[in-house]
């Protein structure tokens, strides 16, 4: 069984994730993990947070000699902002609780619900855990999955499709997966579309100029998926339902789609449902991908494809309306730093929790203590699965 927790505060020292699980044999080198912190860092958008820290993780348990050893990971991630906050977020009884008190919720945020759920007075206690600071940890995680991941040739990328009312065309996924990534790297809104992705730049400049925030929706996509991942036995056991609550764990986002997803509701069965063809060098395929890569709840062999749709930031330079929850008293709340547009980021956080979720389901179906145990097991089954 593959599990993880995080710990850590927006404004602690640092943000941990202990990983349980980790099969041994697994090449793992922080650069790699830094690889990605940097990228959720990155993005046409982002706030005066990004300009403080630089991610960067530590690996104080679980690998030894750049394999992992078997043995719970843990990954650290310190925050440069912390000596700004020490005396703030002090854990003794000396700490300042009254300089950056917080009693006015901000619409849109935890605030005011965390703060009546676990009777808060100060709603920095719930902000500081709430804040998408947290999905730093998240994707370090996530990140140790995607190399495992691409030990067994199963590859996991994204792309931002839309944000604001910019849209991207749609994308051939038979492009070559270096060439999909380079053009997604190559973007400052990590869109492989060059055209849409310039107008995303625009859109993005025009909402900051105004005070405003942008939402969007990010791609996933997988690549090199055996079928038969997830199950229909029990629902809690479907590959779809799996993924879909991984992605909406993430802050801000409020929609997942699969495949053609809602655009399936409109649709006559006859156009939707991908036919099944067989070949002899081929096995078992079919020429439409509608499904996503996903039917009966279990992963069907073809590329997987989930779509999340993230809400506009609501921390907002132009000021929202609330209520101080000590005098009840209404206020126009405004900030002084914010991000104008976190999509990119948050497709980042999406490929790596999507990357977790399927690392967790193929430790499941193939079991192992080391990657050698699971490479030859993957390969076993997909030379069934093709000769079935």
């Amino acid at each position: 069984m593959l599990r993880c927790l995080t710990a850590g505060e927006s404004h602690g020292p640092s943000l941990t994730a202990i990983l349980d699980g980790v099969p041994a044999g697994l090449p793992l080198a922080a650069e790699y993990i830094d690889q990605q912190l940097a990228r959720r860092q990155g993005g046409h958008g982002r706030g005066g947070r990004m300009n403080i820290e630089r991610d960067r993780v530590a690996i104080t348990s679980g690998v030894r000699g750049g394999l992992t050893t078997g043995s719970p990971l843990t990954l650290v991630v310190a925050n440069k902002d912390w000596p700004n906050w020490c005396r703030v977020m002090d854990p003794g009884a000396g700490a300042d609780l009254k300089s950056r008190a917080v009693t006015r919720p901000r619409p849109g945020h935890a605030d005011l619900t965390g703060a009546i759920k676990y009777g808060h007075r100060d709603m920095r206690n719930v902000l500081e855990r709430s804040s998408a600071r947290e999905t730093a940890a998240r994707v370090a995680a996530g990140t140790v999955a995607r190399r495992l991941l691409e030990e067994l040739d199963i590859l996991v990328a994204g792309q931002v499709v839309q944000i604001g009312s910019i849209k991207a065309r749609a994308l051939d996924l038979t492009l070559d997966t270096e060439k999909l990534a380079a053009a997604v790297a190559n973007s400052p809104v990590y869109c492989a579309d060059p055209e849409a992705g310039a107008a995303m730049v625009q859109e993005i400049d025009a909402a900051r100029a105004a005070g405003d925030s942008l939402g969007g929706v990010f791609e996933v996509y997988v690549f090199g998926l055996p079928p038969g991942l997830g199950s229909y036995t029990q629902r809690d056991r479907t590959l779809d339902g799996r993924l879909a609550g991984a992605l909406m764990s993430i802050q801000a986002i409020k929609g997942v789609e699969v495949g053609a997803g809602f655009a399936a509701a409109a649709a006559r069965g006859s156009e939707i449902h991908d036919e099944i063809f067989y070949r002899s060098d081929r096995g078992f395929y079919r020429s439409t991908n509608n499904a996503g890569g996903i039917e009966g709840g279990m992963s069907n062999g073809d590329i997987l494809l989930l779509r999340a749709a993230m809400k506009p930031i609501p921390t907002l330079y132009k000021p929202l309306r609330s209520v101080d929850i000590h005098t009840k008293q209404p206020f126009e709340a405004s900030v002084e730093r914010s991000d104008t547009c976190a999509v990119p980021a948050a497709c980042v956080v999406g490929e790596a929790v999507t990357a977790w979720e399927l690392a967790a389901v193929v430790l499941e179906k193939f079991g192992g203590d080391t990657m050698g145990e699971i490479k030859e097991r993957v390969a076993l089954y997909r030379d069934y699965a093709k000769s079935f």
